[in-house]
């Protein structure tokens, strides 16, 4: 075989090669970024004598990593009676209210509030509206329908969008759209939300799709 017939090939198996172990590696990577800062946070928080160094004679990666998770799951059994609730109120008070560290603070409790809270009843329904001029579409949320003044003075049916900015999706706007002009999506809210943070990499599966294809496949 020529070097001229191979090398096509030899292209394919590359970028067939790097396609499979891209995202494998750079995974892997982030893990092993995430659990290196965790380690040397814990650890540095611990005194010497309390490192799995000093205490078994080696180097234990992700002891950071468990502590954390350890931590995670302490603070919310914490939470759970009032002296642990009285306690992380105060501690968020503390941080909201300092200077310097309230604006991090917020933007991250915002976020956080967001993405992981269990209560999103707030979020109706995922809709795709054209904003913020025609020919240019965005994913937002429906919150409700207008009531008192605003639904008597609308002379059609409005709905209540709210707009999702990127990477921080606790900010945005509020607008008020035709019924007509709003396209209702079959993904989640927490699709919808992955897919608003992460500036559209991380995209949900097509539901109708499936659903279709499901349908001719029986």
């Amino acid at each position: 075989m020529s070097v001229a017939k191979l090398s096509p090939k030899l292209n394919k198996y590359f970028f067939t090669g790097l396609i499979v172990l891209g995202p494998l590696a750079l995974t892997l990577l982030v893990v092993q970024w995430i659990v290196g800062i965790l380690d040397g946070l814990i650890l540095g928080l611990l005194p010497t004598v309390l490192h799995p160094k000093e205490l078994f004679g080696v180097h234990i990666p992700g002891f950071g990593a468990l502590g954390t998770l350890i931590l995670v799951l302490l603070v919310g059994m914490l939470t759970s009676n009032i002296f642990g609730r009285t306690l992380i109120n105060y501690s968020e008070w503390l941080f909201s209210h300092t200077p310097g560290v309230k604006g991090v603070y917020n933007l991250f409790k915002q976020m956080t509030d967001t993405l992981f809270s269990q209560d999103k009843t707030s979020f109706h329904k995922v809709v795709l509206i054209e904003y913020p001029r025609r020919g240019i579409w965005t994913v937002a949320f429906m919150t409700g329908t207008p009531h008192g003044e605003l639904l008597r003075v609308t002379t059609q049916p409005m709905i209540n969008v709210f707009v999702p900015t990127t990477p921080n999706p606790t900010s945005g706007f509020f607008l008020l759209l035709p019924v007509a002009d709003v396209v209702e999506l079959q993904m989640s809210v927490d699709e919808a939300l992955k897919l608003v943070v992460s500036v559209g990499m991380v995209s949900p599966p097509d539901r109708a799709a499936i659903t279709l294809a499901e349908e001719d496949g029986a």
